[in-house]
Formats: structure tokens, C-alpha cells, sequence
């Protein structure tokens, strides 16, 4: 179980502006609901195949819409069956019959969903993007088409340690995918700047496509970088956000974007900066409590910021004693939005949930799935 996003606080956050917004105002927020017809969707294709590969359960929850269907992007992955009492056997290195991958996908395609994974060499179940080494492995983050490949950032973790949270990002690579394949055409390394992992969200707006990347406060939240690239792939020169508001081609000028008053904004580990209308929201988890269950969207007028303060809107109602599941052990993470989704006038927003027991999993692989809520905005004041 990816232990490192276990222990990331559990909020997704949407600003709630005031009934009487100022003027010039964001956007505001009629509505938070649940999304029904997709976390059914999921949770029937999980539980609908008995398979040694088949999807059962992943985290992070990225999509892209390909030519052959929505492909959504997972890391951490339970492959398998799903027993009649809603449990799942041990993961094969430990004794179980289920295969446990690093990276995986769901091509959502017109026949329906179809699990997406790489082979080692006996014919099993692999990660899409293998493990470099026995000691680091990728996760994944945003993507976009690029032509008609999908391009999908991942960033490699390696251990520093032998405790849990002994991790630490070592670079990012850009992976590109004919549609429903499961290994990667070509992987081209990313620029790197000290301590940041990219691709967090990819925002493709006019010439450019916006980069973010986020970089541990030590604290428990992240303070967001930005980069943006010319072209529709990532792989021309890069120019970096600075603090005096401009762009660069030193990475080393690469700013913290700034919140409220110009102090560094706080965000989750993965996050997303979509443009609606004059306005971009950022969707993140809230990073001054951990493992709260609140659900909380900012607002900024351009993709650097400076952004407005998160506030809570929604509670995730699987998290926490209280929640669905009745276990404290249970949180949520690591919000996203799905552009792709939506009709004008809205955000389609996914959180994971998962369990900081990791038998919780196995004993209730329900848990260990995407949720989804839909977003009603209000148009911005004038």
C-alpha cells in the first residue's frame, strides 16, 4: 500500500464564497452531490470478474479522453478477484493470489472498461511503467494526448530508509501510450528542480501547456510550482513561474505560487488547476488538518495565482469513525477534477479512499476505490 499518500491529509477543497460575493468575485458554489453513476460504474466493474488481472481497486484516479475511450490513470493497483464476502486474498508477495502493481489503467472505451497493464517477462501483471530497479518504482500522475498518443507524467519514489514514510521523489519522466497499450512507447526525463515531482496537474490552454508540480513542506502539505511548454507535449524548452510574475528558463527561479496575502499556498500532493471561464479553480485537499474528512476549491484569475484560501464545502462520508465504514483507520485523498466530464456550469471532482491499516483493504476491498462528487457553480459576480 503506497504508505507515503496514506499519511497526506484528507481534504479535498472547494472555496464557498459568501451568498453575497464581492465584485469581480469567483465563481460560487450552488451545490456539492454526489456522483452516483460513477462510483456504481467502478464499483460493478470491480467486482464483475473473476480475473488474475482484472482491476479491482486503485488510487491517484487521473483521466484522459483517448480516441479509444476515457483512459483513466491509476498508481497503486489491486488486480484480482473480489470474494463473494467482499474481501480480497493477501497480495502475492505475501503469500495471496493478488497481484499488487505500481501503476495500472482503465480504458473506458464504447464495449466498456477494460483493465490496461504491462507483463513481465512470465506472461503476470505489471506495472505499466516498470520499476526502474528493485528499490524505486513510479507512480503516476496527470496526462494529456498528445497526437493521438496519451503523454501521462510519472514520478519515481525510492526508498531513503526502513521506515514507512522513508521515501522520496528522484525525478519525473513523460511516458506516451498508443491508446489501450500497456508499455509505454518512449520515456523522455523531465527537467527537474530539487525536491519537486511534477506533473501534479497538466492544464493545456492556447499555445501552452501549464505544468504543476508540488514539493513537500515538511509539515505534512506542499507548497505548487509552475512550468508551461510551448507546443502540445512537454518535451520543448520549459519556462518557470517566478515570484515577480514572470517566466524564466532558469529552473532555479521556479517560485512557490502564492495564496491569500502572497504566503505560500498549501496544497495536497496531487491536486488539479482547471480554467473556467476567467477563472481557474484549483481543487486540492486541505493541508492544515490532517486526515480531516472535509471536502474544500480556490480561485485564481490566472494559472499562477495568486490563489484564494480553501474552504470547506463537502465531507467525505466514507472517512473516519463516523463515516460508511465505521473505522477510523478509513481516509480520503487526493482530489482531482476530469475536465472532460463536465457540462458548463460544473466540476466533476474524484477522491480516493483508502485505509491506513492496510488489512483494511483486504478485508473490505470496497473501500479502496474512486469517489466522485459534481460541483454546481454559480456564474462569477460582476
Amino acid at each position: 500500500m503506497r504508505v507515503l499518500r496514506l499519511l497526506v491529509p484528507a481534504v479535498l477543497c472547494a472555496l464557498v464564497p459568501s451568498a453575497a460575493a464581492p465584485a469581480g468575485g469567483p465563481p460560487g458554489v450552488v451545490s456539492v452531490r454526489p456522483l452516483t453513476a460513477l462510483d456504481r460504474a467502478f464499483a460493478a466493474y470491480a467486482e464483475r470478474t473473476p480475473a488474475p488481472d482484472h482491476w479491482t481497486g486503485g488510487d491517484s484516479t487521473y483521466s484522459v479522453r483517448t480516441p479509444a475511450g476515457e483512459l483513466w490513470i491509476f498508481s497503486d493497483t489491486f488486480l484480482g478477484t473480489i470474494r463473494p464476502d467482499g474481501s480480497r486474498s493477501p497480495v502475492t508477495g505475501d503469500g495471496g493470489t493478488t497481484p499488487f502493481l505500481h501503476n495500472s489503467f482503465v480504458l473506458w472505451g464504447p464495449a466498456g472498461p477494460r483493465t490496461v497493464t504491462g507483463r513481465d517477462r512470465a506472461g503476470r501483471p505489471a506495472s505499466v511503467v516498470p520499476e526502474p530497479d528493485a528499490g524505486s518504482w513510479y507512480w503516476a500522475r496527470a496526462g494529456v494526448m498528445e497526437g493521438r498518443e496519451a503523454a501521462v507524467v510519472y514520478v519515481r519514489y525510492a526508498r531513503t530508509g526502513p521506515g514507512p514514510l522513508d521515501v522520496a521523489a528522484r525525478g519525473s519522466v513523460l511516458a506516451r501510450f498508443a491508446p489501450g497499450r500497456g508499455r509505454p512507447r518512449s520515456l523522455t526525463p523531465l527537467p527537474a528542480v530539487p525536491r519537486v515531482a511534477w506533473g501534479a496537474w497538466l492544464e493545456r490552454q492556447g499555445r501552452y501547456t501549464y505544468v504543476y508540480g508540488t514539493e513537500p513542506d515538511g509539515s505534512g502539505g506542499h507548497h505548487v510550482r509552475l512550468a508551461r511548454v510551448a507546443g502540445p507535449g512537454l518535451r520543448g524548452p520549459w519556462a518557470y513561474w517566478t515570484a515577480d510574475g514572470r517566466w524564466s528558463a532558469d529552473p532555479a527561479r521556479a517560485a512557490r505560487l502564492a495564496g491569500p496575502g502572497g504566503a505560500p499556498l498549501r496544497t495536497s500532493d496531487e491536486l488539479s488547476v482547471v480554467r473556467h471561464g476567467a477563472w481557474y479553480a484549483l481543487v486540492t485537499q486541505r493541508a492544515d488538518r490532517p486526515f480531516s474528512a472535509e471536502v474544500c476549491l480556490a480561485w485564481s484569475r490566472g494559472p499562477g495565482g495568486p490563489f484564494t484560501r480553501p474552504r470547506p464545502v463537502w465531507t467525505a462520508p466514507e472517512a473516519g469513525p463516523y463515516g460508511t465504514y465505521r473505522d477510523a483507520d478509513v481516509i480520503a485523498y487526493n482530489p482531482h477534477e476530469h475536465p472532460e466530464l463536465e457540462r458548463p456550469g460544473e466540476l466533476v471532482v474524484s477522491y480516493n479512499v483508502n485505509s491506513l491499516d492496510p488489512a483494511g483493504v483486504l478485508r473490505r476491498a470496497a473501500i479502496y476505490r474512486p469517489r466522485f462528487v459534481r460541483v454546481v457553480l454559480r456564474p462569477p459576480a460582476r
